[in-house]
């Protein structure tokens, strides 16, 4: 018997270094049989993982399972396949049982920020390739697992932020293409400075924020708290902390910034040329943070060891006048692509497009290709994330050495790098 897709992904952690793969893997044919059909399962029935977005199935790749902690999320999430897809969903309590069926091949995490790292490491190491949801991981330390783990078992990373490669960015009213053409030309100069606000297109969601104090409710029946917990500290329950509000808590995200701030970056890191590489300071502008609830902050400002810098700017900070998204020393870009440069657009036409990405995570499995957004760029744009949650938990500018991914002198925060997790749960 000839081995089929379903036979090849099952042995994937034994033979992830070989290059020769069945022909069917790579690529195939436009009908899709069903030996050769992937299948995906979703971690996280919430909000993201029943999003029409996500909550697919098709020729290429067929939804097969479920996994929530919350019953009534999950049974929420049956019904939507039933009607979507007229098929009954496998469903699951406990991820592992997810991770480990081997009907699934590709892994989707929709949960919250503080369970990405476990799971995506996990899914690894079961040989199945993930597809995870922004940020990357809740820490930095998490992250460097998550790569180590994805390269040592050969898996194909799709992190779930896609600007850098497509759709008009957010309120910018252009697309990232011209403007990576624009940066590599030279014509801006350089250093260059990057400024992420209001004015220049992108409102950060500050009701993203903690409350302080909360009093300890009930556990529905519904949800395992305890599960959803996971590797987190214990608290006593209260619904502000999980579900839609979750990420105003210091022990599952990072608030707005947590929640929309590799979105933003993570192209910033493409067009500056820097996704291998991370700034060596960041420096806040933000008011003593609660130590359990997250906060609101002003001003936030990277630099490169080059002088480029990334400015967020953020709840009650006035910028005076019109703002440029990009600048340099020879010119500036602001909203909508409006450039101070002469005739910039006929310029831009003369010069070569930017190098294409594989932006089909599909073909990319088949193909055992990198996708555009892969775990290592993943990585360093989530590490721009983390690097301002430590220094606005510390509330004062942090140093960073970027080949060793540490921060400079300072003990504290290099203890959020690798924070303690709840027994028994490690990465």
């Amino acid at each position: 018997m000839g081995i089929n897709r379903r036979n090849f992904l099952k042995t994937a952690g034994g033979l992830a270094l070989l290059t020769i793969v069945p022909s069917r893997v790579l690529g195939g044919p436009k009908h899709v049989a069903p030996s050769d059909q992937l299948t995906k399962g979703i971690i996280g029935t919430g909000g993201i993982g029943r999003s029409s977005y996500h909550f697919t199935s098709d020729e290429q790749c067929r939804l097969v399972a479920l996994c929530d902690v919350d019953k009534n999320h999950l049974a929420s999430a049956v019904e939507l396949g039933k009607q979507k897809f007229g098929q009954k969903l496998q469903t699951y309590h406990f991820y592992r049982d997810l991770i480990n069926d081997p009907n699934v091949d590709i892994v989707h995490i929709a949960t919250p920020p503080h369970w990405h790292g476990i799971m995506a490491v996990e899914a690894a190491r079961a040989g199945k390739d993930i597809w995870c949801e922004k940020p990357m991981t809740r820490t930095i330390g998490e992250g460097k697992r998550v790569m180590e783990a994805v390269k040592r078992n050969g898996r194909i990373f799709r992190l779930n932020t896609w600007f850098r490669f497509q759709d008009t960015f957010y309120g910018l009213g252009t697309t990232v293409q011209p403007l990576k053409k624009l940066v590599d030309s030279g014509m801006l100069g350089w250093p260059l400075k990057v400024t992420i606000s209001g004015a220049t297109g992108f409102t950060w969601k500050f009701f993203w924020v903690g409350k302080e104090n909360l009093t300890p409710q009930p556990v529905p029946a519904a949800l395992d708290y305890d599960l959803w917990l996971g590797p987190a500290p214990y608290k006593p329950y209260n619904a502000h902390r999980t579900h839609q509000t979750f990420r105003g808590y210091w022990d599952y995200d990072g608030g707005g910034l947590g929640d929309m701030g590799q979105h933003y970056m993570d192209p910033v890191q493409y067009l500056l040329g820097k996704d291998n590489t991370s700034p060596v300071k960041v420096e806040v502008d933000a008011p003593q943070q609660h130590p359990d609830a997250i906060g609101i902050w002003r001003r936030i400002v990277y630099t490169y060891e080059d002088g480029c810098q990334i400015v967020l700017e953020g709840e009650g900070f006035e910028s005076e006048g019109k703002v440029p998204y990009i600048e340099g020393p020879k010119g500036k870009v602001y909203k909508g692509f409006e450039c101070t440069i002469p005739d910039v657009m006929n310029k831009l036409a003369e010069l070569p497009d930017p190098e294409p990405q594989n932006t089909d995570f599909i073909k990319c499995i088949r193909n055992r290709e990198r996708f555009a957004l892969d775990e290592i760029k993943g990585y360093h744009s989530a590490t721009l994330v983390n690097m301002a949650l430590c220094a606005l938990r510390l509330n004062r500018t942090l140093r960073f050495d970027p080949a060793k991914q540490l921060f400079v002198g300072d003990d504290a925060a290099n203890r959020l790098i690798d924070q303690p997790m709840r027994a028994p749960w490690k990465i």
